[in-house]
């Protein structure tokens, strides 16, 4: 049919069949317009945001040759105008007024676009949407500017090993297949290449949009509080104006890979340290017999960490520190099993065993068969899962559901694969058996093969270098004995069978201390909103002994990691059974989350308090994980440039913390018996803060912080005492002084990245209601306007941001901007200019608009939680910050209220404005590898070269030249040492510890 066609029917009765969650309380309606596109509709009247998600089938896989990226690049055209809306980013300038969000994602075979926006507003969001599919402008202006976006969002990925590896799984198969491609764009293939052989990159994107997008290839999902009729109307007015071509979907047949593409072994250089082996297999898709679950069935128990398990005997042979396993890009035609393991740098020289054992496993798969119990006890922990999932975000729900459109018939739009439905052993065999050696892809990550590569990859310069794997080995790896630690693991005791809802008593509205003691303080909140059966306990540790120096981190950051080792076997049954645990490190100490269905769920927190008691260490572990540390440590040098900022800026910010560069220093000579005499330290004296949520009682959680201090005063090693007044808490951050302007200029860690990045952080002041307020109605008023202009228009970067910042109850506002186009200083620069219109352009909102943005924030922060854990987080951010403004929304809406436009300008005229005099300002500028003389300038140094010709480089605080016009840096102050300037400063109180409360 065409454009305009009006006649739609029920998509298979679907609004009777589609398969639902049995807590669900949604309703689900399934469409076909005329124009032939699919839609699911969601009503929930209890939701606050709406949501939509329209798929459309084509990818990059579709790219033509010699245009990598296209469609790609066409995902970014679209949102910025149309006919019916032809402001530029007027779209996204809609949704940020009113609460929303969006963005879009291309894979292989298709494009996915999404967004939310406050309830009260999907009506115009979904018809600025639908202009997207109708009648976008694609201007010649506008695709000449954002190719550099799409080159700059390639730019941030070649120093990342996730996406240089993935490309070399693709450049190691056939070049007929389009699993060969390179699909994200760059400016070779969008721009210079094409121009250089009179091709007009604009009309390809024209071309390619009207003979993919049509009707029939797209499905979309619309999430609102309407009732299902009403939304039907919505999407039949909004949507039926797109064009049906009756293009059919192309289908991309044949295998990636050939016979030469098997019994291989790629060996890669990586741009981090560690070791990484992935074993891959093209395999018969799941999709195809998804009901089966064949793929679901072999990863639960090649991916398994119990006793008995592939990685539970690598653990011990101390040759792996991770392994997992399942399908990964697979498609209609095609799929990979994946079996990963991160290796030991012992696991690194015994590979070829660390295979034969995996080829092992596989074989006591086969001999044992396919067993029903264990099928069953997968589909088990999947049903429980399905009928007792959380609500999420709508907009990440519609976004899963609108990919689920394209794979499954429409019963199955809502569980996808992840309900398991019969057993077949047959399939679940078959796959077993196409996991053999001779159909292996290795591919192999380490540093020691630098230097003896032959090969490198075009698209992100990854050397490697093939190599057949002999017949020999195959023989070998196919007849070795199994051996006797390798078996299935026993059937799983965590599975909860009590999902009895108790009364919440008492019923209060926010948290409660329900007990407290010189030890121990226990906030308690029953969970009165989402009655589920599950519960959270957050437990924060604080030991004054585990942060007293560089060393006392290190060995209490080991001792987390070594606690999660041992924990390893037994919790891992209680993970797959809807459990999950952490145990991390802290400033303070560590704290232990645990967090699932409330049946089994104390007596795992009981297990880890006792292993915490009764810890020792174990030589060889203590190895293990003191290598695996070294390497996190050292790996901070390769992460992006933007988080190099941040993290500088919490260095600077932050009185207490230890730089990571200490941490590299100390820990080579740390051993096993340094721990050993340290461990007593960490609990010697330790006061712990409590929250328990959800579906348990008040009993239990008094109980269980009563056993938890019986247990840590009585330990075997260590008769835990509670801390002196003086070891309390305390988290202070940098006060800076009315008028600072601070910088301060460091060389990016990774030479190979060419980004620089500039975090520019306004201090506000600590945690009151009214700046508060007056803060977040400046950032949501600003920056929607920083992202359009300085990165759709001035295209600076690919991650441009402006956020609130709240550190411990202190709140500023931080602008993050990541960039080859300019250094970090012309990055400020544009940003002060930007800050000056800004302000001149607040000055004439008139009050309709400034009354809009209010409404927004109301709305915003009157969002309810959607679920457990997104309260329970909020709870213990409250708590963990000191603040304990559990009412938050309620306040600082009663206060949004009484703001006027003239608090908010006078809010921006002291905090923000460049010419305040009282402003606090702080830049971190990270300079990478093609702005190394502008960071020698920033630095003050003086290149040899303009000595020699009797010039030299302006001294530290004289004005670059920036744009052509003389930036003013007259009054900012260097900053060369972290520790010299935090000495300097004054510090805010703390308020953990401090005014808001009183510890027993």
């Amino acid at each position: 049919m065409g454009r305009g066609a009006s006649a739609e029917v029920l998509l298979d009765d679907a609004a009777d069949v589609v398969l639902k969650p049995r807590t669900d309380r949604r309703d689900y309606k399934c469409v076909v317009l005329g124009n032939a596109l699919q839609a699911l509709i969601i009503s929930d009247p209890d939701t606050d945001k709406a949501a939509a998600s329209m798929v459309v089938n084509v990818g990059s896989f579709s790219d033509p040759k010699g245009l990598e990226g296209l469609a790609h690049f066409l995902e970014h055209m679209l949102f910025f105008s149309s006919e019916k809306y032809p402001e530029e980013d007027s779209y996204s300038k809609y949704l940020t007024e009113h609460g929303g969000h969006s963005n879009a994602f291309t894979a292989a075979e298709h494009t996915n676009y999404h967004f939310d926006v406050s309830a009260d507003y999907l009506e115009e969001a979904l018809d600025r949407f639908a202009q997207f599919f109708i009648c976008p402008l694609l201007s010649a202006d506008a695709t000449s500017r954002e190719i550099n976006a799409v080159d700059s969002e390639n730019s941030k990925n070649l120093t990342m090993d996730m996406w240089r590896m993935n490309q070399l799984t693709k450049m190691v198969s056939s070049k007929d297949h389009p699993f060969h491609k390179f699909g994200t764009g760059n400016l070779e293939t969008l721009d210079i290449g094409p121009k250089s052989r009179g091709v007009d990159t604009r009309d390809e994107l024209v071309k390619f949009y009207e003979a993919n997008y049509s009707a029939n290839l797209m499905r979309l999902v619309v999430y609102g509080r309407e009732s299902v009729d009403e939304l039907q109307t919505l999407v039949h007015d909004k949507f039926s104006s797109i064009n049906n071509t009756g293009r059919k979907a192309e289908k991309f047949t044949g295998q990636p890979c050939l016979p030469e593409h098997l019994q291989i072994v790629v060996k890669a250089v990586p741009v981090r340290e560690g070791h990484n082996l992935e074993m891959m297999f093209p395999i018969t898709p799941e999709i195809q017999n998804y009901t089966a679950a064949p793929s679901r069935y072999l990863g639960h128990l090649i991916g398994h960490e119990a006793d008995g398990s592939l990685f539970a005997l690598l653990k011990k042979l101390g040759w792996a520190n991770s392994l997992s396993a399942g399908e990964i890009d697979s498609s209609l035609e095609y799929g990979f099993f994946m079996i990963a393991v991160e290796l030991t740098d012992i696991g690194q020289e015994h590979m070829e065993e660390v295979v034969n054992l995996t080829f092992q496993y596989v074989r006591v798969l086969q001999q044992q068969g396919v067993s029903e119990w264990m099928f069953e006890e997968v589909r088990a922990v999947c049903e429980m899962k399905f009928h007792f999932q959380d609500k999420r975000p709508p907009i990440s729900y519609v976004t899963d559901l609108a990919g689920n459109m394209l794979l499954y018939p429409s019963r199955d739009w809502l569980a996808g694969s992840s309900l398991p439905r019969h057993f077949d052993a047959e399939a679940i065999a078959g796959l077993i058996d196409q996991l053999k050696p001779e159909r292996v892809r290795i591919f192999w990550y380490s540093k020691q093969f630098e230097g003896k590569t032959s090969q490198r990859e075009p698209w992100y310069g990854t050397d490697y270098i093939i190599e057949r794997i002999d017949d020999s080995l195959v023989e070998e790896w196919l007849k070795a004995p199994i051996n006797e630690k390798l078996h299935l693991p026993l059937p799983n005791v965590f599975i909860p069978t009590d999902f009895t809802l108790r009364d919440p008593e008492p019923k209060v509205e926010h948290p409660l201390i329900l007990r407290k003691s010189e030890m121990s303080r226990l906030w308690f909140k029953p969970d009165t909103k989402f009655r589920t059966p599950k519960g959270c306990i957050q437990i924060q540790f604080n030991c004054p002994e585990s942060y007293y120096s560089p060393e006392a981190s290190v060995l209490t950051r080991i001792f987390t990691k070594l606690l999660v080792d041992y924990l390893n076997e037994y919790a891992y049954y209680a993970q797959v059974a809807g459990l999950n645990y952490s145990i991390v490190t802290t400033g303070t100490g560590f704290q232990v989350s645990v967090s699932g269905y409330h049946h089994k769920l104390i007596t795992l927190l009981e297990k880890i308090i006792d292993k915490v008691v009764n810890f020792e260490v174990e030589e060889e572990r203590f190895s293990v994980i003191k290598e695996k540390v070294m390497k996190d440590y050292l790996n901070f040098r390769f992460q992006q440039p933007y988080q190099q900022v941040m993290y500088n800026c919490s260095m600077l910010l932050e009185h207490k913390r230890w730089h990571i560069n200490e941490f590299i220093e100390v820990l080579p000579s740390l051993e096993g018996r340094d721990l050993t005499a340290f461990f007593p330290r960490i609990l010697s004296r330790i006061f712990f803060e409590c929250f328990i949520g959800g579906n348990l009682t008040a009993n239990e959680a008094e109980g269980l912080v009563e056993q938890i201090e019986k247990t840590l005063s009585d330990g075997p090693l260590v008769k835990a005492r509670p801390p002196f007044q003086s070891q309390h808490t305390e988290q202070r951050i940098v006060k800076l002084e009315p008028g600072a302007d601070w910088y301060y200029p460091i060389a990016g860690t990774n030479p190979q990245d060419e980004n620089s990045a500039l975090q520019t952080y306004f201090q506000v002041g600590q945690d009151n209601t009214h700046t508060n307020v007056l803060l977040e109605l400046f950032v949501l008023a600003a920056k929607r306007e920083v992202f359009h202009q300085l990165r759709t228009v001035e295209q600076l970067g690919y991650v441009v941001f402006l956020m609130s910042k709240n550190d411990y109850g202190v709140r500023g506002t931080h602008f993050i901007i990541q960039s080859t186009a300019k250094d970090p200083r012309g990055l400020e620069e544009r940003v002060e200019v930007f800050l000056e219109q800004f302000e001149k352009d607040l000055k004439k909102m008139s009050d309709e608009d400034f009354k809009k943005n209010v409404d927004t924030l109301i709305e915003i922060k009157l969002e309810k939680h959607k679920n457990l854990w997104e309260e329970s987080r909020f709870y213990w951010g409250e708590i963990e910050d000191g603040t304990l403004t559990f009412d938050r929304a309620q306040v600082e809406v009663a206060a949004l209220k009484k703001v006027s436009k003239e608090d908010l300008l006078h809010f921006v005229a002291q905090n923000i404005a460049r010419s305040s005099p009282i402003r606090r300002k702080l830049s971190i500028q990270v300079y990478g590898g093609q702005h190394i003389p502008e960071f020698k300038a920033a630095k003050g140094e003086v290149s040899q070269e303009k000595k020699l010709n009797g010039t030299h480089d302006a001294p530290e605080n004289a004005a670059p030249v920036l744009d052509g016009k003389l930036a003013t840096r007259a009054a900012a102050d260097r900053i060369d040492n972290i520790y010299t300037f935090k000495r300097s400063q004054q510090l805010h109180e703390s308020l953990r510890g401090g005014r808001n409360v009183a510890y027993a």
